[in-house]
C-alpha cells in the first residue's frame, strides 16, 4: 500500500492524517504510540493488501497535527476524542465504518478507551504492546492497587531532562544514551538492525514530538512518597498516570465486546513487569536512589495486569488472544513484521463486513 496525507478539521483542532487503500476497503484505524507520529506505521504500510482502507492519525502534538494541550485530568481522553472525531470525518472512512482498531504502546492505551467510549464502533482490537489498563507506573499488584494515595513515582517527574531537551533541540546524533536515535536503537526495538533503512524515518517521527507542560512530558508535582513527585494535571505522561488514566473496570463491562488480540515481544523494556520506564524498577536496581524497598514500591506487573483484565474482559463474554513473540522488543510491527501482518489480517478477516 502507498499512503497519502490529508488535513481534517475535527473535533475542534486540525488533524494530519495518513490514508491508503480504497474508501470502501475493509477499515483499519492505526493509533500511534508517545513519543512517534503515523509515519512509524509506514513500513507496515508496505506489506498491507490494497483491500483495506487505513487510516492513521498524528495525535495532537505529534507529526502535522496540532499542538494542541493535553489535559492530564482526563486520562488519555483527548487522543481518544479526536481518534472518534475521525470516525465520521468526511473522505477517511466510508459511512458508518466500523473499523479494526491498532494502538501501539500510549495508542494501545487510546484504542482500549476509544473501545470503552464507542463499543459500538470498533469492529476488533490488535493492542501492541499496550500501556497498562491500569496507567504506567505507581501500582503493585494485578488488581492495580496503589503504591501511594498519590501515585508517587509517575507521571512527567520520571522523564529525562536531557532526552526532553535532545528532542526538543531536534538531535539526530547517535551521540550519548539519551539522545532521541539511541533511544530508539534501545528501547523501542530489542535489535536495532531491524530498523534497518527506516531509521532515519522514525527518528524524524520522534523528533515532532512538541515538547513542553501542555505536551510532552507534561507538569510534575511534589509528593511526600518515594521518589518525592507525582503526576500533574497537564501533558502526556500525567495523562498516562495510574492517577487519570484506569479503565480495567470499563473495559469489562463494555456492553459491545469486540475481539481482541494482544501482541507483545517478549524482551519489550518499555511496557513490561521489568520496565526500564518504571521508577520502581530502576528503583530495585539502585539507579535511582532511596528505594524504600519491595514491601512498599514494587514494579508495576503490567504484562500481568493486561492478562489479568483480559481475563475478566473474556469472562464477562469477550474474546481475546495473547500472541507473545520471542526475542522482540516494544514495537513488533517495526521488529517482527510478517507475525504483526498475519494477526492484523487474521483480525480484519472477522470482521470484514465492518
Amino acid at each position: 500500500m502507498r499512503s497519502a496525507r490529508l488535513t481534517v478539521q475535527a473535533n475542534g483542532i486540525t488533524q494530519a492524517v495518513r490514508v491508503a487503500g480504497p474508501p470502501d476497503g475493509v477499515p483499519v484505524l492505526l493509533v500511534h504510540g508517545n513519543v512517534s507520529s503515523s509515519a512509524f506505521w509506514e513500513p507496515l504500510l508496505a506489506r498491507l493488501p490494497d483491500t483495506l482502507r487505513v487510516v492513521a492519525p498524528d495525535l495532537r502534538g505529534y507529526g502535522e497535527t496540532d499542538t494542541a494541550p493535553v489535559d492530564a485530568t482526563r486520562g488519555l481522553d483527548d487522543f481518544a476524542d479526536d481518534v472518534a472525531a475521525l470516525l465520521d470525518a468526511l473522505g477517511l472512512f466510508r459511512p458508518g465504518a466500523r473499523p479494526v482498531v491498532a494502538g501501539h504502546s500510549l495508542g494501545g492505551g487510546v484504542a482500549m478507551r476509544l473501545l470503552v467510549d464507542h463499543p459500538e464502533r470498533v469492529a476488533g482490537l490488535l493492542l501492541e504492546a499496550p500501556v497498562s489498563p491500569y496507567g504506567f507506573g505507581g501500582t503493585r499488584d494485578l488488581d492495580g492497587t496503589p503504591t501511594t494515595p498519590d501515585f508517587a513515582g509517575t507521571g512527567a517527574g520520571g522523564a529525562n531532562p536531557d532526552f526532553v531537551a535532545r528532542l526538543a533541540a531536534g538531535d539526530r546524533s547517535a551521540d550519548g544514551p539519551t539522545s532521541p536515535r539511541a533511544v530508539l536503537r534501545a528501547a523501542y526495538v530489542a535489535d536495532p538492525a531491524s530498523l534497518g533503512d527506516d531509521e532515519d524515518l522514525l527518528l524524524e517521527s520522534m523528533l515532532t514530538t512538541a515538547t513542553g507542560d501542555d505536551n510532552y512530558p507534561g507538569t510534575a508535582v511534589a509528593s511526600p512518597h518515594w521518589p518525592g513527585t507525582a503526576a500533574g494535571p497537564r501533558g502526556v505522561l500525567n495523562a498516562l498516570a495510574p492517577a487519570h488514566f484506569r479503565l480495567a473496570d470499563e473495559l469489562v463491562a463494555a456492553p459491545v465486546k469486540p475481539p481482541v488480540i494482544w501482541v507483545r515481544g517478549d524482551a519489550d523494556v518499555i511496557v513490561s513487569d521489568t520496565s526500564l520506564f518504571d521508577l520502581a524498577y530502576l528503583g530495585q536496581l539502585g539507579v535511582v536512589p532511596g528505594w524504600p524497598g519491595p514491601q512498599e514500591c514494587p514494579p508495576q506487573p503490567m504484562v500481568g495486569q493486561t492478562r489479568a483484565v483480559l481475563d475478566r474482559y473474556a469472562a464477562a463474554g469477550g474474546t481475546y488472544r495473547e500472541v507473545v513473540l520471542p526475542g522482540c522488543g516494544h514495537s513488533p510491527h517495526l521488529e517482527r513484521p510478517a507475525e504483526f501482518v498475519a494477526e492484523l489480517l487474521a483480525l480484519v478477516g472477522e470482521n470484514a463486513t465492518g
